[in-house]
């Protein structure tokens, strides 16, 4: 052959495979970005909506009820009922603990922030929580919905259900997480409040008592009717400190075997336990555990339950099952979820930051901790999971998961919290507005890395 033509033609062929792999990189970061933008054009609609208030904020507040007392059960119990079985049940462990990490991990991070960035001392606690604590919830419910949208994502046929099964598989340890240690840490400070005598406090009125309606509502409406005369009051520095007030603990007197609490003697039927167990106990007692049960964690422990009993699962899930046209029904009610999260984000975002006394360097620190660093590690997390085999094998979406559980901005249920607490309102405001401004350019970044991840794992 002419050395000429020889030479033309592996000029030629490399040319050819050079377009394609840059094809090839154009068309991964495309799917990758394209389940975001459609997001993000949900979300614009909201924001549209309220900023010409098109539609009124009532109307926002009653969908976001639909949406947690609807929507997401529905949605939740279609998918995460298909899925699991009492096998799985077992192989998924690792989801509910990835949440217990990434939450360590984020509050390790914001206390990090803490020593460095040196907010005003009475946010300290809220520093921490607001890097610790991420969205687990509607945020990776609508990313995996959008994904799997996509016809060309790398998930398979099973992408929705098992995608939508493992987010759901979370929420209960989120949940649990929020009604006691974020309960607890998000409690309004002491300096908040005047002691005035033995027992007695006269509550102070906070600084940030301005609420911002749609913040509240949009992840876990009703949430303040769950307000007690005891929500807004510092309990747990009251407790264990030094201050006077603890007289009002009970207190065990030796002579007749009795517990005081203030004039009540209460009789008991065992040893005096130690001060530090009594505590414990007063503040366990006022941790508002019963509110755990709300619409969606019911759907996820009754979906657990139908899917693990065999002979249930074929009553209500499959083609020739005696009640598939409920479970159909309830199919087409959750499609609704997706767009109607997006659209109350977006009527969130249109009221914008409220003023905050936490400072702009503060505010980078917990943006910085929550949507740079903590993905990085949560990454390093998957992999080496990955590397032990402690995860479920050949399953990218089970890693896809695990990975985005670190990647998510703070929870909008903090900005309920904040609420019910008295704490903390407009600064939590502020910092959830603008990490979701800025995760709309790390999710995307950190998505396009996890979708190379999982080609090469």
């Amino acid at each position: 052959m002419n050395p000429q033509k020889t030479a033309r033609m592996a000029e030629l062929v490399t040319r050819l495979l050079y377009e394609n792999s840059i094809r090839s990189e154009r068309e991964d970061v495309l799917s990758a970005m394209i389940p975001l933008l459609k997001l993000l054009s949900l979300t614009m609609i909201g924001l549209l909506l309220a900023r010409f208030e098109l539609i009124p904020r009532a109307t926002f507040k009653l969908l976001s009820k639909l949406v947690f007392a609807l929507f997401l059960p529905c949605l939740i119990f279609i998918h995460l009922g298909q899925s699991i079985t009492l096998k799985n049940f077992s192989q998924w462990w690792l989801i509910p603990v990835n949440v217990l990490i990434s939450t360590a991990v984020g509050c390790l991070l914001g206390y990090l922030v803490v020593i460095i960035c040196r907010p005003p001392p009475e946010f300290n606690r809220f520093t921490i929580i607001m890097t610790g604590f991420g969205n687990t919830g509607n945020l990776p419910l609508a990313i995996v919905g959008s994904i799997c949208h996509t016809r060309d994502n790398p998930f398979g046929l099973d992408c929705q259900r098992k995608g939508v099964a493992y987010v759901s598989f979370a929420q209960w340890v989120s949940v649990i997480l929020v009604y006691t240690f974020v309960y607890h840490m998000m409690e309004p400070p002491l300096e908040y409040y005047e002691i005035v005598e033995e027992g007695n406090e006269i509550e102070q009125e906070p600084q940030d008592a301005v609420s911002a309606p749609l913040l509240v509502e949009a992840e876990w409406p009703g949430i303040e009717e769950k307000e007690t005369e005891h929500s807004k009051r510092p309990f747990i520095a009251r407790v264990f400190g030094s201050i006077s007030s603890l007289s009002s603990l009970p207190e065990f007197d030796p002579k007749d075997g009795r517990i005081t609490r203030g004039d009540s003697p209460m009789s008991i039927r065992c040893f005096a336990t130690p001060r530090v167990v009594r505590k414990m106990k007063v503040v366990a007692e006022q941790t508002p555990i019963q509110h755990i049960l709300q619409p969606p964690t019911v759907a996820s422990l009754l979906a657990m339950v139908i899917g693990i009993v065999p002979h249930l699962k074929s009553i209500m899930f499959g083609d020739d099952a005696p009640l598939s046209f409920a479970t159909d029904s309830l199919e087409i009610v959750a499609a609704a979820m997706i767009p109607a999260v997006m659209l109350i984000l977006g009527g969130m975002l249109a009221e914008g930051p409220n003023d905050s006394c936490l400072g702009i360097r503060t505010t980078l620190g917990i943006i910085i901790a929550r949507l740079l660093v903590l993905p990085l590690i949560g990454i390093g997390i998957v992999v080496l999971a990955d590397k032990l085999n402690i995860v479920v094998q050949d399953d990218k979406m089970y890693l896809f998961v695990l990975a985005l559980q670190y990647t998510t901005p703070s929870a909008i249920l903090l900005g309920a919290i904040a609420s019910l607490r008295g704490y903390a309102i407009k600064e939590a405001s502020a910092v959830l507005f603008w990490q979701h401004i800025c995760a709309l350019i790390s999710l995307s970044v950190y998505i396009v890395v996890l979708f190379k991840l999982l080609e090469v794992i």
